[in-house]
C-alpha cells in the first residue's frame, strides 16, 4: 500500500510529535530535518498513540473472529453434531465467580459502566468527575477523560461507537469523539443534576433526564434541545430507549415509571405500584420467553400479534422491567399496563437491571452487594453471587459482542465477570 502525499505528511508530523512529546530531542531534530517537517498540526498531535491503540484492538478482534471461524469449521466438519447445543449453552451463559478482572483507579464511587459496541473496551463514570477507559479483555487501563466539573452520572455510546455522551451533576451533557477522545459539544439546558443520557438508535438524537423533573430530546449534530417532556413530579432517575427508537421509558423519585412517545412528546403509560423510588428499568428483548399470565400467553394475544397488531394499545409489544428502593423488581406488560410479576429477593435497594440477550433471564444488582439472576418463565431467582462487591453495587452493563458483564460500586471499583 502506497501512502498519498497528505497521508505521508500526516504520518511524519505524528512521528515528530511523538518524539518531541517523549523528549527524544536529538532524534526529533534529525527527523524534522530529514523529513522536512515544519510545525505539527493539531490533527497530528497524539495521533501515533491513538492509531497504535486502534491497531491493537483490531488485532484482538481479528483473533476473536478467527477463533470463532475455527470453532464453526470444526462443528461443520463434525456434521453439526453437538454444535447447536454448544451454541445454546454459550448464549444462555450466566455470570460466574470469581470475577475476571477488578479495575481500579477512580477516587470515588462508580455511577455508570458502559461497554463499547465494537471493541473490547469499557468506560466508567464516577463521582470523582472523571471517566476512565479500560481494555476489559486484558484488564489494562488506557486513559482518563476529563472535562466535567462535578460527578459524572451516566455515559452512552451511539451504535457505531464513534460518539460517546456523558452527563453530570455540573448540569451539562458532553458529546465526545471516541476516536480522538476530544469533546465535540457541551449541551446546556437542564436546571439541575443530569442523571441519565441515551442515544436514539439512529444516532442523530439523544435524550436526557434530570433532577429538574424533565426529559429533554437533543439533536446530536447541533446540540439543540428540540423537545422537553414533563410529567414526573420528582427527580427523573433513568431513561431507556426502545429498539425502534419511537418511545422511551423513564423512572423517578415520584415512585412511578412512564412510557413516552418521542414524536408526540406525550406520556403513553404510567406504572404506579412501587412503594419507593424507582431506580432503574429495562425494555425486554424481542426474543423474550413467554411470561405466565401475559396477553401473549393467550390464543387471542398470539392471534393479534400474528396479524401485526402487536396486541398493544399504542403500537409497542413487549415488557418493561423496573427496579426500586422497595427492594423489588416488577415486570410490566406494555400492551395492557398490567404488572405481571414481582420479584422479591434483594435485601436492599435494587440499583440496576438488564435483560439477558437470550430472553430467558433478568440480571439485577443492588445495595445488598449481590448479583442476582432471575428466570423469567419461572419468576424466581435461580442464581445469586453474594458479596460481589465490598460495598453497594450501583451499576451494571451487558456486553453485546463478548460474553461479559460489568458491575461498578460504591467501593470505587469496576468488576468484569465472564459468562459461562
Amino acid at each position: 500500500m502506497v501512502l498519498t502525499k497528505q497521508q505521508k505528511d500526516q504520518l511524519n508530523q505524528a512521528i515528530l510529535d511523538y518524539l518531541s512529546t517523549f523528549e527524544y530531542k536529538t532524534s526529533a531534530d534529525e527527523f524534522a530535518k530529514e523529513a522536512k517537517v515544519g510545525e505539527v498540526d493539531a490533527t497530528a498531535k497524539g495521533l501515533l498513540e491513538k492509531k497504535w491503540t486502534s491497531v491493537i484492538r483490531l488485532n484482538k478482534k481479528i483473533g476473536e473472529l478467527e477463533a470463532k471461524v475455527k470453532q464453526l469449521e470444526e462443528e461443520l466438519n463434525n456434521g453439526g453434531r453437538g454444535g447447536g447445543q454448544a451454541r445454546r449453552g454459550k448464549e444462555d451463559a450466566l455470570p460466574r465467580q470469581p470475577e475476571k478482572h477488578t479495575l481500579t483507579g477512580h477516587r470515588n464511587c462508580i455511577n455508570a459502566v458502559r461497554f463499547h459496541p465494537m471493541y473490547s473496551v469499557i468506560v466508567s463514570a464516577s463521582e470523582d468527575a472523571t471517566m476512565r477507559v479500560y481494555d476489559f479483555d486484558s484488564g489494562d487501563f488506557e486513559r482518563t477523560l476529563k472535562g466535567h466539573t462535578n460527578a459524572v452520572q451516566d455515559i452512552d455510546f451511539d451504535k457505531t461507537g464513534n460518539l460517546m455522551a456523558s452527563c453530570s451533576a455540573d448540569l451539562t451533557i458532553k458529546i465526545w469523539d471516541f476516536q480522538t477522545y476530544d469533546c465535540l459539544k457541551t449541551l446546556h439546558g437542564h436546571d439541575h443534576n443530569v442523571s441519565c443520557v441515551r442515544f436514539l438508535p439512529s444516532g442523530d438524537q439523544l435524550v436526557s433526564s434530570s433532577r429538574d423533573k424533565s426529559i429533554k430530546v437533543w439533536e446530536t449534530a447541533t446540540g439543540y434541545c428540540t423537545k422537553t417532556l414533563t410529567g414526573h413530579e420528582d427527580w427523573v432517575r433513568k431513561l431507556i430507549v426502545s429498539e425502534d427508537g419511537t418511545s422511551i421509558a423513564s423512572c423517578s423519585n415520584d415512585q412511578t415509571a412512564r412510557v413516552w412517545s418521542i414524536v408526540k412528546g406525550e406520556c403513553l403509560l404510567t406504572f404506579r405500584e412501587h412503594s419507593h423510588v424507582v431506580e432503574c428499568l429495562a425494555y425486554s428483548p424481542e426474543n423474550i420467553v413467554e411470561i405466565p399470565g401475559s396477553l401473549m400467553s393467550t390464543a387471542e394475544g398470539k392471534s393479534k400479534a400474528k396479524a401485526g397488531a402487536g396486541g398493544t394499545s399504542f403500537g409497542q409489544a413487549g415488557y418493561l422491567a423496573t427496579g426500586s428502593r422497595d427492594k423489588t423488581i416488577k415486570i410490566w406488560e406494555l400492551a395492557t399496563g398490567r404488572c405481571l410479576a414481582t420479584y422479591i429477593g434483594h435485601d436492599n435497594w435494587v440499583r440496576a437491571i438488564k435483560f439477558h440477550p437470550c430472553g430467558k433471564y433478568l440480571i439485577s444488582v443492588g445495595d445488598d452487594k449481590t448479583i442476582r439472576v432471575w428466570d423469567i418463565a419461572q419468576g424466581r431467582c435461580i442464581k445469586t453471587i453474594n458479596e460481589a462487591h465490598s460495598h453497594f453495587i450501583s451499576c451494571l452493563d451487558f456486553c453485546s459482542h463478548n460474553p461479559h458483564i460489568a458491575t461498578g460500586g460504591v467501593d470505587d471499583i469496576i468488576k468484569i465477570w465472564k459468562l459461562g
